[in-house]
């Protein structure tokens, strides 16, 4: 157990977790905690070695037999969630081994540089489109008129979504994703449960359109894509779109609001940001140090190992608090500053290895765009009130909103 008073659930975790992650780096950076069955590390150091440990992983499934497979889906009560647990729990970042690497090779087909690329013009025009009609009042939510918007836009027009579709996306994601959090309630996993198997109904249509009438999106992309003869299933297809889809929005709005709180804070880094566009890109690297939209993961141990004095059996979870990992300052000087020309800038925001996130040059992308944007067409924008609201959790940080004026 902690020294720390370790509640992320608590009106002060959820505040700033910044001072207790410190105090756990110095007095527990190793520490079992029984309530939730979960051994957390909080070190740059560890978590980075964690990260890429052969024996962690997303999921024992690859290790186990049949048998014992089943009997942890029943202990864990699958069956009264079965469109949320095929498809959510069965996707790309919740598979190792040969699986992994199969659907991570397919996939990188569909996730190339220059796809990316190809989509700054599109994001450009419409950040400048949004921004032309809230310039004139002066005022704006940042992340309800802007932000959501913005990125639901161009992850659903990535993935081949038509327009009058767009406004499904955001409700589902946000049942989905609540679920990911430790104080879910059973209501929470019901809704999941519901936006899953309405969202799953709705994207199996579109495959078949696609595979009839394919386009330039990348679900045309992914129903084609091959490697040596193989092919992404129909299940595959769908928790991918799923996955793209949830996690191409969620973090990236929680990512701009929190680096444009982080910016508007710190008038000298506003002020060179404006002064010199090109540092957004590494500008977003330390919004996404400084303040990561996704602040926990967790790994299984995959067989029986020693870490650091540790016992850690099969089984067991490891919990990686990257939010703590990057204001560690062993990994980076004077960690609590936020200085948007930092270099080394080895952040664990997207993680590493081979789960590295996937659609990292897409969030990097739109970041990049929305605050060079933001900065160019609204040069006197400022915070409407310095008091913010978090959402309450662990694995997710982000504002519920953000209010700013002109």
């Amino acid at each position: 157990m902690s020294k720390v008073d370790f509640n992320p659930y608590s009106e002060a975790f959820c505040a700033n977790p910044y001072p207790i992650y410190a105090a756990l780096r110095e007095q527990s950076p190793i520490f079992y905690n029984p309530e939730w069955d979960v051994t957390f590390v909080s070190t740059h150091e560890d978590v980075n070695a964690l990260l890429v440990h052969k024996s962690l992983g997303r999921t024992l499934d690859h290790i186990l037999d049949p048998a014992e497979v089943a009997t942890r889906r029943e202990q864990s009560k699958w069956h009264k969630l079965p469109n949320y647990q095929r498809y959510i729990s069965r996707n790309l970042l919740e598979t190792e081994g040969e699986d992994h690497a199969r659907l991570r090779r397919l996939l990188v087909k569909g996730f190339t540089t220059a796809q990316i690329a190809n989509q700054r013009e599109g994001i450009q025009a419409l950040a400048d489109r949004a921004l032309d009609e809230l310039a004139a009042r002066g005022e704006m939510d940042l992340l309800e008129d802007f932000v959501n918007p913005l990125t639901v836009h161009v992850i659903a027009s990535l993935m081949g979504m038509p327009p009058e579709d767009h406004h499904l996306l955001r409700p589902w994601s946000a049942a989905i994703v609540r679920l990911y959090e430790k104080d879910a309630t059973e209501q929470h996993a019901q809704d999941a449960e519901v936006a899953t198997t309405e969202f799953v109904q709705y994207l199996e249509n579109l495959l078949v359109q696609r595979r009839a009438n394919p386009g330039d999106d990348l679900i045309s992309v992914l129903v084609r894509v091959e490697d040596e003869g193989e092919m992404l299933k129909n299940d595959e297809l769908v928790s991918t779109c799923i996955l793209l889809l949830n996690a191409g929005h969620e973090s990236t709005v929680n990512a701009a609001g929190n680096g444009m709180l982080a910016l508007l804070r710190h008038a000298e880094q506003l002020e060179k940001l404006k002064a010199n566009p090109q540092l957004a890109s590494s500008a977003v690297e330390e919004i996404m140090r400084y303040d990561p939209p996704l602040q926990y993961f967790h790994r299984y141990v995959l067989q029986d190992m020693q870490y650091k004095g540790h016992s850690l059996a099969q089984g067991d979870t490891i919990g990686l608090l990257y939010g703590s990992a990057n204001r560690d300052p062993q990994a980076f000087p004077d960690p609590d500053n936020f200085d948007i020309c930092r270099t080394p800038n080895k952040h664990l925001a997207f993680g590493k290895g081979r789960h590295f996130c996937l659609g990292a040059p897409l969030a990097r992308l739109e970041l990049e765009i929305i605050f060079n944007t933001l900065l160019a067409r609204l040069p006197a924008i400022r915070l409407a009130q310095q008091d913010q609201e978090y959402h309450p959790g662990l694995v997710f940080r982000g504002l519920k909103s953000l209010r700013l004026q002109w």
